[in-house]
């Protein structure tokens, strides 16, 4: 039988300068007592806009500063505070880890759930999933939801204000969206969501693709300078909602695995998600036998955004260590298994060594 056409987005995306001003009236509907899962750097930026969106109103606000990962403890702790607070909202405020703890908090309690992103590194905030860690922090497992957040509020001034290499990698990260849901189409492979591949679905990613060529340079620019754009407005909804919604209802293939292959090597442990997802795509594209033009203005883009095109960028600088990563990005159950013809370890090692031999010649 067929797999199902499958859709699922956030019920409210709102993004714009000050949309955090408009906090209060985009999800008063929700409840009246709100616990906001703060990070400290979005506690800092967010929180005197988020209060004073609610002046004149009779909700009760308790802001927690999170421990730094969605732990199984940590959720546990978020949990008890709304039972004990009696919280009708849980909000994260921050990057990936604040998110997740957030969305995982109001799973548990069944309560709903409000996404503030601070970074736009990966596109998580949209996504109807967690990655939850184990209290040391090693990666426990993957949390799927039956519902997507019901908002998701993004305020471009925070992201303007915010360390430029987030929004690179959340370029890198929305760069492989498209190529990937392409390649699950091609054989039949569902969603993340586990469902099938709806048209929809495919223009999002098209429009992701689209727009980070035809904006991420700019871009990179104004966030340097902390200037609000519409360069910058279209990356922040690539980065989030084309790529996060894209992806949800698109599907992963190499470009994610890779990533995943990678993190077996301790000297990637500084190098953010979206800056591999960016090398495992240009890997993807070789292994597709794509088009040279196509390799070609995904490695320009990669190149002039500040995208890593070569391994020494990513921190390997002996390629024999690229084989672990190889090995595990081919495990069973891995995304890069929805491409055609399948992968072997064999041939992603050398697809990799082929796209840094590509990228070296950005150097010479």
């Amino acid at each position: 039988m067929a797999v199902l056409k499958l859709l699922r987005a956030p019920l409210k995306y709102l993004q714009g300068k000050g949309a955090l001003l408009h906090f209060y009236q985009e999800t008063k509907e929700l409840g009246t007592s709100y616990l906001f899962v703060c990070s400290n750097s979005g506690y800092k930026n967010c929180s005197d806009k988020i209060k004073k969106s609610f002046e004149g109103s009779n909700c009760e606000l308790h802001f927690e500063i999170f421990k730094g990962i969605s732990s199984v403890g940590e959720i546990s702790r978020m949990r008890e505070i709304v039972q004990d607070k009696q919280i009708q909202v849980v909000v994260g405020i921050g990057g990936g880890s604040a998110i997740d703890t957030a969305k995982a908090t109001a799973h548990y309690e069944k309560l709903p759930v409000v996404i503030v992103p601070t970074v736009v590194a990966t596109d998580a905030p949209c996504t109807g999933l967690s990655v939850i860690y184990q209290d040391d922090g090693a990666f426990d497992s993957y949390l799927f939801y039956p519902k997507n957040p019901e908002a998701v509020i993004v305020d471009s001034e925070i992201i303007a204000n915010a360390p430029v290499k987030f929004l690179i990698a959340g370029m890198g990260d929305a760069l492989g969206t498209y190529f990937e849901a392409r390649a699950c189409v091609r054989t039949d492979s569902p969603s993340l969501e586990n469902g099938g591949i709806a048209l929809s679905a495919m223009a999002l990613c098209e429009l992701c693709y689209k727009t980070l060529l035809k904006n991420g340079y700019q871009a990179k620019l104004a966030c340097e300078n902390h200037l609000v754009t519409p360069a910058l407005e279209a990356i922040i909804e690539a980065n989030t909602y084309l790529s996060g919604v894209g992806a949800d209802n698109g599907g992963l293939a190499t470009a994610h695995s890779v990533y995943n292959g990678f993190t077996a090597l301790p000297e990637c442990e500084e190098t953010m998600h979206g800056s591999v997802v960016a090398f495992g795509t240009i890997t993807q594209l070789l292994l597709e036998s794509a088009p040279s033009e196509e390799i070609k203005e995904v490695m320009d883009f990669c190149h002039k955004v500040g995208l890593p095109v070569t391994l020494k960028e990513l921190g390997v600088t002996d390629v024999t260590r690229v084989r672990i990563a190889a090995e595990k990005a081919c495990i069973p159950g891995e995304t890069i298994h929805n491409m055609a013809g399948d992968v072997t370890a064999d041939q992603l090692y050398d697809a990799l060594l082929a796209a840094d031999l590509l990228g070296q010649e950005y150097f010479n």
